[in-house]
């Protein structure tokens, strides 16, 4: 069985690993830090497990598993989530995720559910191997057909008839990344997914990729004047998973298959003089991840600059905006969180003050009662006798 482990904590990953070779030897394991490494190895693995951690930087793991679920439909998913993630543990599930483990990670809850997944996974694949093999044979063979077309390239003696008679009349999608120089890998991960998921939507469809930075997608709607609705959709979707500037660029109604060369050399002009969309909203999405990121990791030694490069943000503007977001300044924002958690721990446990304050991220019971006291007026003994 092919597994793949993605979270950004190396500990987390590496001790997973360990547990599975450990009773599993004959199983790959690969690895990834992030999503944009994790997608990279969905493409080229044969992966039957995904784990995932919650809270990567970037692109969440909830957003991760969304957006693979339908280029990758077999694949078994299970989240790995801290205690205080539980509720996107459980939304994870809702989105059709196998199951989930809880930090910390206990190998026989590793080792049980190893071997559930083995079983089922060798099921399914005994059960669809056939059918799996003749429709991605001619899935791949109908794409491969269409890139040359698209392209402009001599497609032989290929007949185009059978495309005519499954799309009579059809639309064309392109969208372009604002690529630059930079890595746009996981990007076009994104809006092929998610493209391709909006075309099953909405009728009958599929996309290829055109270059590093475009894509094309083709459908015959099944509500023929859906098309505005869909553009409008797909925008909504990329505008919130991309972090990068995009086009999207779209036909008239098509009825000759003939045409769709023609119709990409169009959108490769036209493409060159149209702004990009821009992603306003692209600040507040980073801090919303931030707020959930330091939610999950507060207790420990959580500076500005870890946090600002979990979104891919400068340190200075991360905390300009992380203050117009929020009302508060970075440091009085995790101060408070931790003791708000301590004054929830004083009133509904017995834990010692010494074990209180390195929970909430205090290694110093002496630091932790002066910041309780100057934010409460009393010191935490005082608070937990009030509460008792």
């Amino acid at each position: 069985m092919n597994i793949l482990i993605a979270d950004d904590e190396s500990v987390i990953r590496e001790g997973v690993e360990r547990t599975i070779l450990a009773h599993f030897p004959a199983f790959n394991v690969s690895l990834a830090s992030d999503a944009s490494e994790a997608a990279g190895v969905l493409e080229r693995e044969p992966i039957d497990v995904v784990l995932t951690d919650i809270l990567m930087p970037g692109l969440s793991g909830l957003e991760f598993m969304r957006v693979s679920r339908r280029k990758y439909p077999n694949v078994k998913w299970v989240v790995i989530s801290a205690h205080s993630e539980f509720s996107y543990a459980q939304k994870a599930v809702q989105l059709g995720a196998r199951d989930y483990l809880l930090k910390p990670i206990g190998k026989q809850r590793v080792t049980e559910l190893m071997e559930s997944l083995q079983a089922e996974v060798a099921r399914e694949k005994e059960a669809s191997r056939e059918g799996a093999l003749l429709r991605n044979g001619l899935k791949y063979l109908r794409e491969a057909v269409f890139q040359r077309l698209a392209a402009g390239l001599d497609i032989g003696t290929m007949d185009l008839q059978p495309f005519s008679e499954r799309h009579p009349t059809y639309y064309l999608i392109m969208v372009t990344l604002d690529a630059g120089n930079s890595n746009v890998h996981l990007e076009h991960f994104i809006v092929e997914n998610v493209l391709a998921e909006l075309l099953d939507m909405r009728g009958d469809g599929f996309v290829i990729s055109i270059d590093r930075q475009s894509l094309l997608g083709l459908i015959t709607l099944t509500v023929p004047d859906a098309i505005a609705t869909l553009l409008a959709d797909l925008k909504a979707h990329l505008k919130h998973y991309l972090k990068i500037p995009f086009q999207v660029l779209h036909s008239e109604r098509l009825t000759d298959i003939r045409e769709v060369p023609s119709v990409v050399a169009h959108f490769r002009q036209t493409s060159a003089s149209e702004k990009f969309e821009t992603l306003e909203s692209g600040g507040d999405k980073a801090i919303d991840i931030a707020l959930q990121y330091i939610q999950a990791h507060f207790a420990e030694d959580l500076t500005l600059e870890k946090v600002a490069s979990v979104v891919f943000l400068n340190p200075a503007y991360f905390s300009l905006l992380f203050k117009q977001k929020t009302g508060q300044g970075y440091k009085d924002y995790v101060t408070m969180l931790r003791l708000e958690q301590a004054k929830s721990l004083l009133s509904g446990s017995e834990l010692k003050l010494a074990d209180i304050a390195e929970r909430i991220g205090y290694n110093d019971v002496r630091h932790f009662t002066q910041m309780f006291r100057k934010k409460y007026e009393m010191t935490p003994t005082e608070y937990r006798n009030l509460r008792h």
